[in-house]
């Protein structure tokens, strides 16, 4: 055979090849069934919202992983970084009667969270969390209204909403 034939040959034939891996690829990348949703994150370093989303979702993945020993100096490092020294006394106020979490506002952890943006003035924002508890139907959920600092972007008050 000549070689420009085979060269065509071999061309042809890594084509192929080619192809059908691009082909099957994505499909074994897939998850098993289709009905699940591709998550994708997304933020704004300069956006309140998504300062208090990054600072809820940060915490309570240390707060999930509670037994691991970086976790405790995580949460309290996340504090310290996204708190005003002032919300952080209130906190631990809060933390000192209670016996639970003074950013969560409770004793366990929370399942899902979103945050939302409610209003802005004076100077401050205020977003509402949502702390969901359990899966199905009837999940146990709470609600806390976060205030920030619109120029620093530190959150100045927590409590929880009515």
């Amino acid at each position: 055979m000549p070689v420009r034939n085979r060269t065509t040959l071999f061309t042809a034939v890594a084509l192929a090849a080619g192809l059908s891996l691009a082909a099957v690829t994505p499909a074994l990348a897939r998850p098993a069934t289709s009905h699940a949703a591709v998550a994708v994150a997304r933020g704004d370093a300069r956006n309140v919202t998504q300062h208090v989303a990054d600072f809820y979702g940060a915490y309570i993945d240390a707060a999930w992983a509670g037994e691991d020993k970086a976790a405790g100096a995580e949460a309290k490092a996340l504090r310290a970084f996204y708190l005003t020294p002032a919300a952080q006394k209130k906190v631990a106020a809060y933390e000192a009667e209670e016996h639970a979490d003074g950013i969560l506002f409770a004793q366990n952890v929370p399942v899902r969270w979103q945050v939302a943006y409610t209003g802005s003035g004076a100077g401050h924002a205020t977003n509402r969390v949502t702390l969901t508890w359990s899966d199905g139907p009837h999940a146990e959920v709470t609600r806390i209204d976060v205030q920030s600092d619109l120029r620093t972007l530190k959150i100045t008050d927590l409590r929880p909403a009515d």
